[in-house]
């Protein structure tokens, strides 16, 4: 008789939309539409990685990583933070009953940590989009350098 190792089972994905009710998922979906110039497809991809990175800087938080995601994602961070009451119900969720600040920077910072968050959000258990983050990688991420914000 041989013995065969078996490979351990891969983690599973965290899905962003475990984290806001299907209403608020649509409601903030039907928004980004209306404000910019997104089909539904890009409205998804985009709230979906903007969920993730809120979800991870919260779990994060008090860690001084630096994260901050590029202009493109943060549009649809943006977008939820404006929608007040949904925002804070989500944080008050999710954040211990707290409130995720964001602060962010009148200049862009160009260090590298669009891409770091990234791999941040993906080590945490989320499915990263590559192609959003790659899109503003070498850019820059417009979060207050230093700060504990997201």
């Amino acid at each position: 008789m041989t013995a065969t190792a078996t490979a351990p089972a891969p983690a599973a994905v965290r899905d962003p939309r475990a984290f806001v009710p299907p209403e608020v998922w649509d409601r903030e979906i039907a928004l980004l539409i209306r404000d910019h110039p997104w089909d539904t497809v890009m409205a998804e991809r985009c709230f979906d990685q903007a969920i993730a990175y809120l979800i991870t800087a919260m779990e994060k938080h008090g860690q001084h990583l630096g994260l901050g995601c590029g202009p493109l994602i943060d549009i649809a961070v943006h977008g939820f933070i404006l929608d007040t009451t949904n925002y804070r119900e989500f944080c008050a969720r999710h954040f211990n009953g707290g409130f995720l600040e964001h602060t962010p920077e009148v200049e862009f910072k160009y260090d590298g940590s669009v891409m770091k968050t990234a791999h941040v959000i993906e080590n945490n258990g989320f499915a990263v989009d590559w192609p959003l983050w790659e899109r503003d990688g070498a850019k820059c991420t417009p979060c207050y350098p230093g700060s504990d914000c997201h």
